[in-house]
């Protein structure tokens, strides 16, 4: 098992998230987004159900958690939405992201809340890779007050994929062991 999480805490702390800049700047329609999000996303989308579908896009557009597209097309905010929406739903409820992004978007502007999301991720993300890795974590970090929702909602998802991916391989390995007995 240490082997299997070893490995996967190499991508996690690899891992990097589109930032607002590298967000196609062209209209996408809903199969091509879903798509990209999947890309963008795939290290995180192993469960049976799939991380974005349609419906699931229809949905936030519906309750007006991101903007209406144009003429059926996507632009670059919506994929930022998306991005963000898609890994939160894991640990928060709808109307908290909802409220979140809301906030942050007040605090820092679309793109710099974005960009924040992004950057409290990838930092989550490597401070758990290192973690699994046995090296020390960052402890100097001092989150501004302003940020530290994304700060605490970035920490638990880690977390909880850190944990659904040792119960994961656990399993796996158990299953192993019961065929080879």
């Amino acid at each position: 098992m240490h082997r299997q999480l070893i490995l996967w805490s190499k991508q996690l702390n690899d891992y990097k998230i589109p930032r607002w800049e590298e967000l196609p700047d062209f209209d996408l329609y809903s199969d091509q987004v879903i798509q990209l999000i999947k890309g963008y996303l795939n290290l995180f989308d192993q469960k049976e159900e799939s991380i974005i579908t349609g419906a699931m896009i229809n949905n936030y557009v519906k309750h007006k958690m991101m903007p209406k597209p144009e003429k059926k097309k996507y632009q670059k905010v919506h994929i930022a939405y998306l991005i963000a929406i898609s890994l939160l739903k894991q640990v928060l409820t709808i109307q908290e992201i909802n409220d979140g992004i809301t906030y942050q978007a007040e605090a820092s502007g679309l793109k710099g809340a974005y960009n924040l999301f992004c950057d409290e991720m990838e930092r989550a993300l490597q401070n758990v890779a290192l973690q699994i890795q046995g090296r020390v974590k960052e402890t100097n970090y001092i989150v501004p007050r302003e940020n530290q929702a994304m700060y605490f909602a970035s920490t638990a998802f880690t977390s909880k994929i850190v944990a659904e991916k040792i119960v994961e391989i656990n399993k796996l390995e158990r299953e192993e062991t019961d065929d080879v007995e």
